[in-house]
């Protein structure tokens, strides 16, 4: 704890984290979610209206309409049932799996991560992981290749993988049946000792993952106190500028400008991104990058329409980005 040169914790950017009640995470929020993106999920009609008489039924539609306001009513919000209590196979309030179950007979290939996605699945480089990731026959793991391996000073012949096989929580015993049962951050008080340690946390969201909604993750920053006030006293809906930037490698764009929201009060920042999904350095690579830029104080805010603090030029007035060759390429 004395250690000020490893264990100075100056900051820290979180991107859809799991902060609470999964409860009110996804099930609340889900047919929201789905009614803001309902030309992206193109479910039926009959299915819309049950989906949502059951969100009154389990009174999910009054809580999400009471609790997620800015700003928030007092804390502790009311805890919900268990949706899974229920001894039945297809539990009346599990919302989230209806419409995921719903989701995949439209779009077989629909991504829980990225809901624009559609089929074929595409290859991932990095192994199966999730449902839905694919590789092709006799493919390799990118990070299994002996030269990539050398490249980067790992050892040679591991076996890496991106998630473990292995159940870590299963203990000396192995014990699949075990899993992670620790509060959220939200619900332990942890989150809040972060923000008004370090006075400079930064939680986001991608507006495309279906997992973890971003509204979910603006309800559990709703129900806890930080710096002496609860919750967000105002929507955080400032638009989010990403730099315009010269881009030479096509198989590693990145989008520009107003790319989503943010809001930022008493040490704490949220931000959403519109068109990315769980994984924002995949999906919004020059947003993801202008976090951190936020975070090692590079920049004051989201709103700085300045350009990459790593690149020199004028790239967001009038100067062109792009080398001749590609923008003539672009004309034909």
């Amino acid at each position: 704890r004395e250690d000020d040169v490893y264990f100075n914790l100056a900051g820290i950017a979180i991107n859809d984290p799991i902060l609470g009640d999964s409860t009110l995470a996804q099930q609340v929020t889900v047919v929201p979610y789905l009614d803001y993106w309902a030309n992206v999920f193109s479910l039926n009609a009959s299915f819309t209206a049950a989906i949502h008489e059951r969100a009154d039924q389990c009174n999910y539609t009054s809580y999400y309409n009471t609790y997620l306001s800015f700003p928030p009513p007092p804390a502790p919000f009311p805890v919900l049932p268990d949706p899974f209590a229920s001894d039945s196979e297809y539990p009346t309030c599990d919302l989230f799996d209806a419409v995921y179950t719903a989701a995949q007979a439209v779009n077989p290939c629909f991504n829980i991560y990225h809901i624009l996605d559609t089929c074929p699945f595409l290859w991932n480089q990095l192994g199966i992981v999730n449902q839905g990731d694919y590789q092709p026959p006799g493919a390799q793991v990118y990070f299994n290749r002996t030269d990539v391996q050398a490249a980067i000073n790992a050892p040679v012949g591991t076996n890496w993988m991106q998630c473990t096989d292995k159940n870590v929580f299963g203990g000396a015993t192995n014990n699949q049946s075990l899993s992670d049962r620790s509060l959220g951050p939200a619900a332990d008080g942890t989150l809040t000792r972060v923000i008004e340690a370090t006075n400079n946390t930064i939680i986001g969201a991608g507006n495309l993952d279906f997992l973890l909604p971003t509204n979910g993750t603006l309800m559990a920053l709703q129900n806890i106190t930080w710096n002496g006030q609860q919750g967000f006293q105002a929507y955080p809906a400032t638009e989010f500028y990403t730099p315009y930037h010269p881009e030479y490698n096509d198989g590693a764009l990145a989008g520009a400008g107003y790319l989503g929201l943010w809001g930022s009060e008493r040490g704490l920042t949220f931000y959403q991104v519109q068109l990315a999904g769980h994984e924002l350095p995949e999906y919004a690579p020059g947003a993801a990058y202008r976090v951190m830029e936020l975070l090692l104080g590079r920049i004051k805010s989201f709103g700085d329409a300045g350009d990459f603090t790593t690149q020199e030029g004028n790239f967001t007035g009038t100067t062109p980005i792009y080398k001749p060759a590609r923008a003539q390429r672009a004309l034909h």
